[in-house]
This record gives C-alpha cells, sequence and structure tokens, in this order.
C-alpha cells in the first residue's frame, strides 16, 4: 500500500523558513522522481520542486532559489527546505512521484503571515 505521510508544515512570518518531511513507502519511493506539490486556495496543485533518484533537482521559477529538495534514500524520506517565505507561498504542500500517482497524502499546510 501506498504511503505518503508530510510534516512540518505551520505559521511562519515573511522571510522565515520551514524544514517538511514526507515519509514514503518504499513502492513509490525507490522507483521514482519525487516531488513537492502545492495547493494554494482556490488554485491548482503544481509542482514547486523534484528529486530524480539520482539527486538532480529542478525548481519552479517562483521558489527557485529559496527552496531546496532532498531525498534520504535509506529512510525513504524527502524534504523541503523552504527559506525566505513570503505571503504567497501559503498553500498547503503535498508529496508523490513525478508524474504523480492517483494517491496522495493529506498534506501539510504552510501558512506565511505578511
Amino acid at each position: 500500500q501506498v504511503q505518503l505521510a508530510e510534516s512540518g508544515g505551520g505559521l511562519v512570518q515573511s522571510g522565515g523558513s520551514l524544514r517538511l518531511s514526507c515519509a514514503t513507502s518504499g513502492s513509490i519511493f525507490s522507483f521514482y522522481t519525487m516531488g513537492w506539490y502545492r495547493q494554494a486556495p482556490g488554485k491548482q496543485r503544481e509542482l514547486v520542486a523534484r528529486i530524480t533518484r539520482g539527486g538532480s533537482t529542478n525548481y519552479a521559477d517562483s521558489v527557485n532559489g529559496r527552496f531546496t529538495i532532498a531525498r534520504d534514500n535509506a529512510k525513504n524520506t524527502v524534504y523541503l527546505q523552504m527559506a525566505s517565505l513570503k505571503p504567497e507561498d501559503t498553500a498547503v504542500y503535498y508529496c508523490n512521484s513525478d508524474p504523480p500517482r492517483a494517491y496522495w497524502g493529506q498534506g501539510t499546510q504552510v501558512t506565511v503571515s505578511s
């Protein structure tokens, strides 16, 4: 059974930092490029960062230079380090493979106050 469990969100002031974690089941983590997605109220879910099995990374223009994605293959965990947060980063953040599978976890809420 696929497991995606996101954690680490919270309320932070503009300019602050957060580190998100996603615990995954081996069946999804071991073979796929993984990504962090976010969905703001009234908007479509978007991919903000991705990391291949080998560690190559790509970022959306809106977060490039502020967010860093990483993975720990031994722990089946993927991370998103977020810095210099802005109010427009407010969203529910999810992890999934890229392209995403049908199953999504509950996500973790990130709220950035101005």
